[in-house]
């Protein structure tokens, strides 16, 4: 069991939302108090979130109505890096999107032109969508015969949500993968460097100062393992004990939740 000085230690704080600090529209565990809580104590907190299908500026206001201070600028999520990785290989680029509004806004956002034509295609941009439907796999089959390049936003098989899972970006990836046989060149999200590296840009701390916290062995603690950032698994979202207990995947500390922060 972590012990609160040592989790208190750090200047910031890296947190994923769903499975860590709520479930849908339920706040896990006084997430509420315990943010609240490290931003009166002039801790720099961040959220970060593999999810595409919500705007950063929609993920702000819930946190708000949950009783969270949160603005734009202090969320990063999948659609924001990875409009950032195509716009820094290729600006303007044209994209074809198997994915929903809000990441097409973030897409766009970044100057890049969202096309419905898979011929255009420089770039297939796939990601959590749940209006993916046979006509998107076809065209992104021909998107990629064609030349285009294939960046994914996140791997995650599911989500969290409260009562159980649902799908998630890796259901896309696994049917376009089984009728072309390509994986994407790039997955922009957690566990990425590139994730992390926006995350760290808008905190402007070093990273030995700054602690991850999430719900997930293979995305969260794994993106801080691999990029040397210490971390925090809660057992609110996908990972059990025993799951924990199988994998190699270790993290610095474990909290039965995020209020674990407060005890």
């Amino acid at each position: 069991m972590a012990k609160r000085e040592h989790l208190l230690k750090y200047e910031g704080y890296i947190f994923d939302l769903d499975g860590t600090v709520y479930l849908s529209n339920r706040l896990l565990a006084n997430a509420d108090q315990v943010i609240t809580y490290l931003q009166e104590m002039g801790k720099r907190v961040l959220f970060l979130s593999n999810k595409p299908i919500e705007s950063r500026a929609a993920y702000a206001e819930k946190l708000n109505r949950m009783g969270i201070n949160a603005t734009i600028d202090n969320i990063v999520n999948s659609s924001l890096v990875t409009a950032r990785c195509i716009h820094r290989e290729k600006p303007g680029a044209a994209v074809y999107v198997i994915g929903e509004p809000p990441l097409i806004a973030e897409l766009e956002a970044a100057g890049l032109r969202v096309t419905a034509d898979p011929l255009e295609a420089e770039f297939l941009v796939v990601a959590f969508d749940r209006t993916f439907h046979y006509n998107k796999l076809n065209d992104a089959m021909i998107a990629l015969k064609n030349g285009a390049r294939y960046f994914a936003t996140n791997p995650d098989r599911t989500c969290p949500v409260d009562g159980g899972e649902i799908p998630d970006c890796a259901g896309m990836m696994g049917a376009i993968e089984g009728a072309t046989g390509k994986r994407p060149e790039m997955i922009c999200g957690k566990p990425s460097p590139q994730m992390l590296s926006v995350a760290l840009e808008r905190l402007q701390l070093p990273i030995e100062q700054c602690l991850m916290v999430g719900d997930r062995l293979e995305t969260d603690i794994q993106m801080g393992i691999d990029l040397g950032i210490d971390t925090v698994l809660v057992l609110t979202g996908i990972t059990t004990r025993e799951m924990l207990q199988a994998s190699a995947v270790k993290p610095t500390y474990v909290l039965e939740s995020i209020a674990g922060f407060m005890e």
